[in-house]
């Protein structure tokens, strides 16, 4: 499995951004996907996650303003952020695991890792 993550840049607070994260390898309905973040200095944290079937799990501190969504003919999970704050500012990676119904939000679960797209939300 290989995972291409894009779609970072620089967004004043209040702004959007989506991020895009492409799956290659092998079947992308089998794979749990999900977005983790992390900050210099802070430990990479669980953002949001969804598996084929069962809806997206959200972290609280984006729930209401990030949206995760999969589109499994173009094998893309995509990360909608709206209403940023300066304390979403990090690195975001995607990440996928062989599991068709849970989400973990432990990023030990994980075997397959994108590169990581920065995300910086200015004041």
């Amino acid at each position: 499995v290989q995972l291409q993550a894009c779609g970072g840049g620089l967004v004043q607070a209040g702004g959007s951004l989506r991020l895009s994260c492409a799956f290659s390898g092998h079947t992308f309905s089998n794979y749990a996907l999900a977005w983790f973040r992390q900050s210099p200095g802070k430990e990479r944290e669980f953002v949001t996650g969804a598996t084929n079937y069962f809806s997206a799990d959200y972290a609280d501190s984006v729930k209401g303003r990030f949206t995760f969504s999969r589109d499994n003919p173009k094998k893309t999970a995509y990360l909608q952020m709206n209403s940023l704050k300066p304390e979403d500012t990090a690195v975001y990676y995607c990440a996928a695991r062989w599991d068709v119904y849970s989400i973990s939000r432990e990023k030990k679960e994980y075997d397959y890792w994108g590169q990581g797209t920065q995300v910086t939300v200015s004041s």
